[in-house]
């Protein structure tokens, strides 16, 4: 099968195509003939050195395909049956193995295209809306990169719970895109001189002083003091990613000085800790996508061999809504 390498931590550069056996699967697992694979900035984070890996390695852990073989101890798959997953690493390849606890049904009526962009930006999106900060109707939410891939699905579903959304973008287009998801204001930080005081500035301007009640800051280095000084008192910054790089240790008693703030940092993993709470998330955010309560923008698509050019675009804040690996 074809298959992605990175070779050695780095840039986009270290990505190549390599052949490899085709994999075969063991005790609780099945293999899956890869429709299309998503591309996220933690593929980039792993493949610069951010987060330590071997290396070679198949980059990837999202995406959807069709049951193609089935290990030993395993219930309820079935060759032909289509699923999803957020955590199959090796994913930016033809086929990978899945185990099978991981694997999360397709349902009737959604292609699975939209199904391999769902996984990990959706269920980010619906733990942070339900878990993380229960965002509830007279919420006010902060949000940057509001127009990428958790940012469109985490607007609507921030919408459609009552939330005011001011959305953080970095062009007209991008504007267009969170206003159209439902964000009610957005702020062009591009046109910004100093995002660290004008954006706090506007929110308070927006908030007739008071700040929002949860910041959710997915680009990290760039905008967490932003965030941060935008937050009302007793309020939560939840840093769930670092497009613009990691964010540095800071001082705890800034949240003292801002007003007994909080600050948090989740992951996917640790929201998805057993079965059923993966279903309940997959279940939400597949069901609404297939009703088309919520729209997936799948803003571009790669072929696999051009995974390099994929993480390029990611990396240059190029893209809008998800981006999909074909293989």
């Amino acid at each position: 099968m074809r298959a992605i390498h990175a070779t050695q931590a780095g840039g986009p550069e270290v990505l190549s195509v390599v052949d490899l056996p085709d994999p075969q699967p063991g005790p609780g697992e099945v293999l899956a003939e890869v429709a299309a694979a998503g591309v996220n900035f933690i593929d980039t984070y792993q493949r610069g050195g951010v987060y330590p890996m071997p290396f070679p390695h198949v980059p990837g852990a999202e995406g959807a395909g069709t049951v193609i073989a089935v290990g030993d101890g395993v219930d309820g798959l079935s060759v032909g049956d289509r699923i999803a997953w957020a955590e199959a690493p090796g994913s930016y390849a033809e086929q990978v193995l899945v185990h099978a606890d991981a694997a999360v049904p397709v349902p009737d009526g959604l292609d699975l295209a939209a199904a391999a962009a769902l996984p990990l930006q959706g269920m980010t999106a619906h733990y942070l809306l339900t878990s993380t900060f229960p965002v509830e109707a007279g919420h006010t939410v902060l949000l940057t990169a509001a127009a990428g891939g958790v940012g469109l699905l985490l607007t609507q579903l921030a919408a459609a719970r009552g939330a005011r959304v001011i959305g953080m973008v970095g062009s007209r287009e991008k504007e267009a895109l969170a206003r159209e998801a439902g964000a009610a204001e957005v702020i062009r930080y591009t046109e910004l001189d100093d995002l660290s005081s004008d954006v706090p500035r506007l929110v308070r301007e927006l908030t007739d002083g008071v700040g929002v009640d949860v910041a959710y800051d997915g680009v990290g280095k760039d905008t967490f003091d932003a965030s941060l000084a935008s937050v009302r008192r007793r309020g939560m910054l939840v840093l769930f990613g670092g497009a613009s790089g990691q964010v540095p240790p800071f001082d705890l008693q800034r949240l003292n000085r801002a007003g007994s703030l909080f600050v948090t940092r989740p992951k996917l993993a640790d929201h998805t800790v057993d079965r059923e709470e993966l279903l309940w998330r997959a279940r939400d955010i597949f069901d609404a996508a297939r009703a088309g309560s919520l729209k997936v923008r799948i803003g571009a698509r790669f072929p696999l061999t051009e995974a390099r050019a994929a993480h390029e675009a990611l990396e240059g804040r190029a893209t809008t809504g998800k981006v999909l690996l074909i293989p």
